[in-house]
């Protein structure tokens, strides 16, 4: 079927609509993955995004329920040059037409995306309508125009769990019959016998960190994105982490409020949206990026040893370097595209951050070694 993309400065691309025939609102990014388009949609991250892929060919390896990040796609449309109506791999349980389908996800295919993807790098992110009607591409302009922007938006709250759980490591992906991700996933040996306690929040965590948490031999509680510090506290956590998640960090200041209250009497480590509100906590501002990082092989300098990771990224906000007080915050990573800021540390408590996401899924294992350095920082404050 016929379908369109109406961008809020009235642009307009025309191409195919597959997956679900439903008309999608949201912010429009891209992201520069050559794989884990299913990971993608399922990133509680993406959450009033429409996500533009620059691979050429989507959907070609098909869906599997075991490489969800989450329970359902979180995205609210995805654009491609071409999209696969077959699914070549013997994992694949579903086409992923169908799966979009199933998931009410339009999906915009047939389209230059090299022209969609320079026009948002030269003019930033803006947002946009994926729809059916194209009859009236004015309407839908005025209709992009009128969504909320992403400034000053807590999307957080919405996406984050609404009960206390504990993660069970022998969840779907483990029970999914491929052994090497059973091993994978397992605690490393020297570490099975000493649980430690990590009290995870949710403000739209990705199931592979807490899957990295239990293979570093931690015994995982993932709260809501709205506990507060006493409540956490009460759980007796040996050390908090911060996940990742959606929208603006800045509405997010009961978080804020919770991080400040935890400097000094628990170790933390955050990514991403945990880092920007680790800044905040910390007494530093965030800013909105042009058109935000989205992809798997960026290059960021680990600042105290010298070396480069390739790592993977998902944010469209940054915590401003210069308003980080050096005097306590030593700044541990930068990217080499653009020096935002990647990562900090602090130089007498035990907290560090980074902007980046060390669990990947999709992207390279770089980072892995970071949630070994959390428990490392656990274990000598625990001592």
């Amino acid at each position: 079927m016929q379908a369109i993309l109406a961008l809020e400065d009235g642009r307009i691309f025309r191409g195919l609509g597959y997956g679900h025939p439903s008309e999608s609102l949201g912010e429009v990014v891209f992201n520069t993955s050559l794989t884990g388009y299913q990971e993608i949609a399922t990133d509680p991250s993406y959450a009033g995004q429409i996500v533009v892929l620059t691979n050429p060919q989507i959907g070609n390896y098909g869906t599997n329920q075991a490489d969800n990040e989450s329970a359902k796609p979180y995205i609210e449309g995805l654009i491609v040059r071409e999209f696969s109506p077959i699914s070549s791999n013997w994992r694949s349980e579903q086409v992923t037409d169908e799966y979009m389908e199933r998931y009410q996800v339009p999906v915009l295919a047939e389209i230059d995306t090299r022209a969609l993807v320079r026009h948002l790098r030269t003019h930033g992110v803006m947002r946009g309508v994926i729809s059916t009607n194209v009859a009236n591409p004015e309407a839908l302009v005025q209709k992009a125009r009128n969504i909320r922007k992403m400034d000053g938006t807590d999307l957080a709250r919405v996406v984050s769990t609404k009960t206390i759980y504990q993660f069970d490591s022998s969840d779907s992906r483990n029970q999914s019959g491929d052994p090497m991700l059973v091993d994978g996933f397992l605690p490393k040996e020297e570490t099975r016998r000493s649980l430690l306690h990590v009290v995870a929040y949710d403000f739209g965590i990705k199931q592979n960190i807490l899957r990295m948490l239990t293979r570093e031999g931690c015994r995982v509680t993932v709260v809501p994105a709205e506990t507060t510090a006493e409540d956490v506290l009460e759980l007796k956590p040996d050390g908090v982490f911060l996940s990742n998640g959606p929208g603006d960090p800045e509405p997010v200041d009961y978080a804020v409020r919770s991080i400040r209250k935890f400097l000094g009497r628990v170790p933390v480590f955050g990514i991403c949206l945990g880092h920007q509100l680790t800044g905040l906590a910390l007494g530093g501002r965030t800013y909105k990026l042009k058109f935000g990082h989205h992809g798997g092989n960026h290059p960021v300098k680990n600042m105290t040893n010298g070396k480069v990771e390739i790592t993977a990224h998902n944010h469209n906000f940054a915590v401003d370097p210069d308003s980080i007080n050096a005097n306590e915050v030593e700044l541990t990573h930068v990217d080499l595209n653009d020096q935002t800021l990647e990562g900090l540390r602090h130089k007498t408590l035990p907290l560090f951050s980074v902007q980046y996401h060390p669990e990947a899924a999709p992207g390279p294992h770089d980072s892995h070694y970071l949630f070994h350095d959390f428990r490392q920082m656990m274990e000598e404050w625990k001592g």
